[in-house]
């Protein structure tokens, strides 16, 4: 058996405030395999986005530990990367100088690299607009800039906080095909913090929910193949999906 790219050991994180002590999370396990789609999903202050920068290394656990590859994680890895609900693109910068500017920070900016980002832009068919600013593309092309930027130091995870939230229901389902299509060309895995449970079927392998008060894992899904191997879009039509939604959103109205 493959050795997890993803492992948490009984991780707890404990914040402090003026008057208590909370947990966001407790005694999370999970392990997570090269090239799995992992989904997050449960309701509001269950810790869903508190895994995500424990993962990352913004800041250590209160208890456990986090291995990447088989390295504890002690902070910030270029083994990662970060796509957030909000794309963060410079408006003073052009498309082509926002992509590139991860690589700049880490130092890494060849003409190699360079070009493998710009091959990246052509894949989501945005090269017309390389000497645009980030001010008059659309929100779901301002995304696909932000997710080739994110692609563009090559990072081995990618972690995806919440990442369609703010665009229109279509626009968010042709990104939805599009980043699971370059995710698996690219080879990489993800993990996906979402709210809307469709979305999580849609796209992952496994599904991992967890209950609040503190966070916990309180049931991991495996998606049925027939799901897991269409597109996102194709994948809400198979007639097992329905029965999937369901029951995953009966576990959740039990915590709620």
């Amino acid at each position: 058996m493959n050795r997890s790219i993803i492992s948490l050991k009984n991780v707890s994180k404990l914040y402090h405030t003026k008057i208590d002590e909370i947990f966001a999370v407790k005694d999370i396990n999970l392990n997570i395999e090269k090239g799995e789609f992992i989904s997050l999903v449960g309701p509001s202050g269950c810790g869903k986005s508190t895994i995500l920068s424990l993962i990352s290394g913004l800041f250590p656990p209160t208890k456990g530990k986090i291995y990447i590859d088989g390295q504890e994680v002690t902070g910030p890895t270029r083994k990662i990367g970060y796509m957030l609900q909000q794309d963060y693109l410079l408006n003073w910068r052009t498309v082509e100088e926002n992509i590139l500017l991860g690589l700049e920070i880490q130092k890494r900016l060849t003409t190699k690299n360079r070009n493998q980002a710009l091959h990246l832009l052509e894949e989501m068919g945005l090269t017309s607009y390389k000497d645009s600013h980030p001010n008059q593309l659309s929100g779901g092309m301002r995304q696909r800039v932000a997710l080739v930027r994110t692609l563009a130091t090559n990072p081995d995870i990618l972690l995806l906080d919440e990442p369609f939230s703010a665009l229109d229901y279509q626009t968010r389902l042709k990104l939805e095909d599009l980043v699971v299509e370059t995710i698996h060309k690219h080879e990489k895995t993800a993990i996906l913090v979402t709210h809307d449970i469709s979305e999580a079927i849609a796209m992952s392998d496994r599904i991992v929910l967890l209950g609040k008060n503190p966070g916990h894992i309180k049931k991991v899904f495996n998606v049925p193949d027939p799901i897991r191997n269409s597109l996102p879009l194709k994948a809400r039509n198979v007639p097992e999906f329905q029965n999937y939604f369901h029951l995953i959103w009966s576990e959740i109205e039990d915590d709620e």
